[in-house]
């Protein structure tokens, strides 16, 4: 049949299983969105405020689901909003394809009205971008888009189209999407090697990172580490590869991880390294992490082997397999010994208290949040201290259940990811927990949650300071605060009611189980505003570059 490429566009979305795209309209997209309006009933499209906002939604969308996440765009600055997204997805290895929309053909590379060359901008944060210069090329460059966001190492690829290619026609046919296959191990002789290890160590530990998550793995990473009997520390993003309640949890190891992670890393015998990279915020001093411990990779991606720490033996291809293999002949193993050491090790600051505060404590706020909302919900999150509290005290029980901005840091990332969760789990509770400073970022979208009412609880730890990087002036800056006590005038509450969105505020501690268990029965988006202390700091830190014995637990 003959259809034009705008229509080709949606017929590829149907094909690829989208039902939901988010974006923001303009000139040189007009044409894929008038084909929009008459595939309506069939894709869902999320307008947001901000192109940022959509490809946070985009991102968020896949982390909550697996699926891969879409986000559509004009050019120019359509194009360029996008790009903080983009890098934010490409870090965190999550499947997300952009369509943008470009001058037509004829007017490529003539500075051209709103016309920006984002194909070659994205090439270094993208595992692929294509410009379609034919409207006959567009049908296989989606498909082999989508192919690329889901094989390997996920990650996001972009679709430049230019105007007149989205009106021209040309035949097309469905074609049913290839499954895409999982990378084979690449060294299977390394499989037996590996379990010898775990045979011989005596105190094992599991760096567990969100490979896992992303290879649909959890289930037989928990039967693995039953199996081995080994204790997992988590990375940000592998948060929820293990259920928080589980006894062989450590929860989050690295800057801002326990002290019994820090000491585990310390004087592991065998540490395995579990789809995840090694990044500076957890390994800091490079030379020095594990140094003690045989250590052992297992990894999709050939790239990051060896390129922050130096290891032993590695074992390449889909994480599942990988783990499959390894349990394979793989005897029950016993380490008490070494848990018992580590219960001790979580009781180290059982005697430090909490700083003394009219105000009530992020912790305080987190465990609330614990006891009210159910194991699959979903919490997003910005990025700051808020963050690193929700990696501290919240209870992540599931994969897909913690979405944050790991390996980049974009502060504005969470409210365009509450809106992609919400969107693809309308029958889950998602909170987004953000501090002021990124809820100032992408605000506006408060109109896009209340446009679909989406009953997203946004809870505002409001300290009304720049609070993590604050605290690094604090620690090693000499207090000298440049910038970061704006101490803002903005009213939370109000700026919710401007928006048609219900505000409340917390100010008390007794406040806090109360007003959040009210917020979460309205079952419509609530900003709650929780003013907490400028002066709490996220505890303990171990500083850049440095090691578990140089960790801070008081400033």
């Amino acid at each position: 049949m003959q259809l034009s490429g705008a229509e080709i566009i949606c017929e590829c979305l149907l094909e690829q299983g989208v039902d939901t795209v988010f974006g923001y309209p303009g000139g040189a997209a007009l044409n894929t969105y008038d084909a929009l309006y008459k595939y309506s009933d069939r894709i869902n499209h999320i307008l947001t405020a901000h192109e940022q906002g959509a490809s946070h939604a985009a991102d968020g969308y896949a982390r909550a689901t697996g699926k891969t996440g879409v986000v559509i765009t004009t050019s120019g600055p359509g194009a360029t909003n996008i790009v903080t997204g983009i890098a934010t997805a490409n870090i965190d290895s999550i499947p997300v394809v952009a369509i943008t929309g470009n001058v037509t053909t004829d007017q490529l590379g003539r500075d051209s009205f709103q016309e920006v060359d984002i194909v070659n901008i994205v090439k270094p944060i993208t595992k692929a971008s294509f410009l379609v210069e034919k409207v006959e090329d567009l049908a296989p460059t989606l498909r082999k888009a989508f192919e690329i966001a889901q094989s390997g190492r996920k990650g996001p690829v972009l679709v430049d189209v230019p105007k007149d290619v989205t009106a021209n026609k040309t035949e097309f046919e469905v074609v049913k999407p290839k499954e895409v296959e999982r990378v084979s191990i690449k060294n299977p002789e390394k499989i037996k090697k590996v379990q010898d290890m775990i045979r011989n160590a005596k105190q094992p530990i599991i760096y567990a990172g969100g490979g896992i998550i992303s290879a649909n793995a959890t289930e037989i990473f928990k039967k693995f580490a039953e199996l081995t009997d080994i204790p997992v520390c988590c990375s940000l993003m592998g948060l929820g590869c293990i259920p928080a309640d589980h006894p062989l949890c450590m929860g989050n190891i690295g800057m801002h991880g326990g002290y019994e992670t820090g000491m585990c890393t310390a004087e592991c015998d065998l540490l395995i390294a579990c789809g995840a990279r090694f990044s500076d915020r957890v390994a800091g001093d490079r030379e020095k992490f594990g140094e003690q411990a045989k250590i052992v990779q297992l990894e999709i991606d050939e790239k990051e082997i060896n390129k922050n720490v130096k290891v032993d033996e590695y074992i390449l291809g889909d994480i599942k397999d990988i783990l499959i293999a390894l349990t394979v002949g793989l005897e029950q193993q016993q380490h008490k010994d070494w848990l018992i050491k580590i219960e001790e090790w979580k009781h180290h600051f059982d005697n430090l208290k909490n700083p003394e505060s009219e105000y009530p404590l992020p912790q305080e706020i987190l465990q609330a949040i614990n006891e009210i909302k159910a194991d699959d919900d979903i919490i997003a999150t910005d990025v700051g201290q808020h963050q690193m509290w929700v990696a501290q005290y919240s209870k992540i029980e599931a994969r897909k259940t913690l979405l944050t901005s790991g390996g980049m840091g974009t502060m504005g990332f969470g409210m365009g990811a509450a809106i992609g969760a919400q969107v693809s789990h309308p029958d889950k509770r998602v909170f987004l927990i953000t501090g002021d400073g990124s809820f100032h970022m992408n605000l506006n979208e408060l109109v896009t949650m209340k446009s679909y009412d989406l009953p997203v609880v946004i809870v505002v730890m409001n300290n009304s300071v720049l609070g993590m990087v604050r605290q690094w002036q604090k620690l090693f800056y000499g207090s000298r605060f440049s910038q970061t006590d704006p101490h803002r005038a903005t009213d939370f509450v109000k700026l919710a009611n401007a928006f048609g969105v219900e505000g409340m505020r917390i100010t008390k501690p007794e406040e806090i189980k109360p007003v959040l268990q009210k917020a979460v029965d309205l079952k419509k988006p609530v900003v709650v505003d929780c003013v907490i202390s400028p002066d709490v700091n996220v505890l303990p830190m171990i500083p850049p570059g440095k090691t578990i014995a140089e960790i801070v637990t008081e400033m």
